[in-house]
Order: structure tokens, then sequence, then C-alpha cells
């Protein structure tokens, strides 16, 4: 009885924690979290492949961490850019848009499906067999992703820059 206490204890404290999280943070906040976990299982994962194949190295694992450091960044841009444009949009007089956010959303969408393909790809590589159409699936993802992103113009060669 007092192991069934507990463990209702457990749950209404971790249901607890998502709630406040959630309305904190909301469904963007959970799409954080998804992103973050989900590069921590490919690093995971693309060093359990390499070291199976016995080719791990530190400097790979190192160029690794640079590269979800990147991307850390890259996330950080695209928040600061659509909290920027929010702002822009609220002070504009005359302009009756609501704008929350795009751009993040997108980048980490984007990610999420980057890295859902290259943890496929490395459990392929210990093994695991790995449905063709899930592959498939994630790389549809990623390109509706891009799809959906804003059509900007390309720059222009001759502006100077």
């Amino acid at each position: 009885m007092e192991n069934e206490n507990i463990f209702l204890t457990i749950k209404a404290a971790v249901a607890a924690a998502c709630a406040a999280f959630t309305a904190a943070f909301g469904w963007l906040g959970w799409m954080v979290v998804a992103w973050v976990v989900c590069m921590a299982i490919d690093y995971v994962s693309g060093s359990a492949a390499a070291a199976k194949a016995g080719e791990w190295s530190s400097e790979e694992a190192r160029a690794g961490i640079w590269h979800k450091a990147g991307m850390i960044f890259v996330v950080f841009v695209a928040g600061v850019t659509d909290a920027v444009l929010g702002l822009l949009v609220q002070n504009i007089p005359g302009f009756d848009f609501h704008y929350t956010a795009l751009l993040l959303p997108l980048v980490l969408a984007w990610y999420i499906l980057t890295e859902l393909g290259s943890i496929a790809e490395n459990a392929a590589l210990l093994g695991a067999p790995v449905p063709a159409w899930l592959v498939r699936v994630l790389k549809v993802g990623r390109d509706m992703v891009d799809k959906t992103a804003p059509e900007l113009p390309e720059e222009d060669e001759g502006n100077g820059k």
C-alpha cells in the first residue's frame, strides 16, 4: 500500500511539473525539449555506431559537439528574430496583425526531423532494421518544412556584399 502511495505521489509530481512547464513555455517549449533529446540521442547513437565500426575518435566526437553547438546558435537566432519581428509588428501604427512565432518552430521542426533521420541512420549502422518508408517520411517532412518556410528572393550578387 505504501509503495502505491509513493508511485501516485511521483506520478502527481511529474504531471504537475509537465503542466507547469506547458503553462510556462507551451507547445514551443516541448519542441525545444524534443530537439534537445533528439540531439543527445543522435550524439550517443552516432558514437555507438562509430565505436561498433571501430572508427570512434575523440576528434570526430568533438566535431559532433561543435556541430550541435552551432545548431544551438541557429535556434537562438531564430528565436530572437521571432521576438524582434513580434515587437516590430506590435509597434507599427495601423498594422493590425498578430505575430508570435514563425521562424523558431520551423527551425526546430527542421532540426528535429534532421536529427531523427540521423538517429535512424545510426540505428541501421548498429544493425537495426529501419523501414525505408520511415526514412522517406522523415525526408518528406523536412522537405515540407523547407517549402513552408517563407520564400525569400536570393541575394543580389551586385549589392556590394
